[in-house]
């Protein structure tokens, strides 16, 4: 499968979410190019998919950067700053 660069999971090809991305950069690599869906991640990790949706809010909750949520006007919302 290709590198995941067109939004697509490296590992299934399923269209990927911007969480999903998000995830993959905090708990594989930053600089990652290649993405994982949620399903694919948790495989990965060895965890339930919940687990992982609970580490985005909490990550989401500390500010990190990589979980930003824009509104409808496509506005990031957050005090940027964590990581």
């Amino acid at each position: 499968m290709d590198k995941g660069e067109d939004g697509r999971c490296v590992s299934c090809g399923r269209i990927l979410e911007k969480d999903e991305i998000a995830l993959t950069k905090k708990m594989v690599n930053r600089g990652a190019e290649a993405f994982y869906c949620l399903t694919c991640l948790a495989a990965r990790f060895c965890v339930e998919e919940d687990a992982l949706r609970r580490k985005i809010r909490e990550f989401r909750e500390m500010g990190c950067v990589l979980f930003r949520q824009t509104d409808e006007r496509g506005v990031s919302s957050g005090s940027g700053a964590g990581g």
